[in-house]
């Protein structure tokens, strides 16, 4: 457990003894269905990616364990990693057209369009 003033890890890699790296869980804190869904959707358009679903243990812990298994001995890192980046990319895609259509305010009040 972290003690004060010490940051929690926000992903954890469990992978059974004997296991490839092709098939491993990772545990993300403190995210829920937002996260879980939406990354679950992009690693499963990756032709590489067999298998990838994730549970959240308990409606009162705000951590997912998420399962990625790959094909061809591909790190099953990788697939999480370009996901993630992948969702970044539209978040951020989704961003701009939102603020390119929807003047906004500084913190002085003035208008602005980005």
């Amino acid at each position: 457990m972290a003690g004060e003033g010490e940051k929690k890890a926000v992903l954890e890699m469990v992978q059974a003894d004997g296991a490839d790296e092709g098939c491993v869980t990772f545990v993300l804190h403190d995210e829920d269905h937002t996260l879980g869904n939406s990354l679950r959707y992009m690693i499963m358009k990756n032709a590489d990616v067999e298998f990838c679903g994730y549970t959240i243990t308990h409606p009162s812990e705000s951590k997912i364990n998420f399962r990625i298994q790959t094909r061809g001995g591909i790190p099953a890192a990788e697939p999480l990693r370009r996901g993630l980046n992948e969702l970044s990319d539209v978040c951020q895609h989704v961003l701009n057209t939102f603020q390119g259509l929807f003047p906004s305010q500084d913190s002085r009040g003035v208008l602005w369009r980005s």
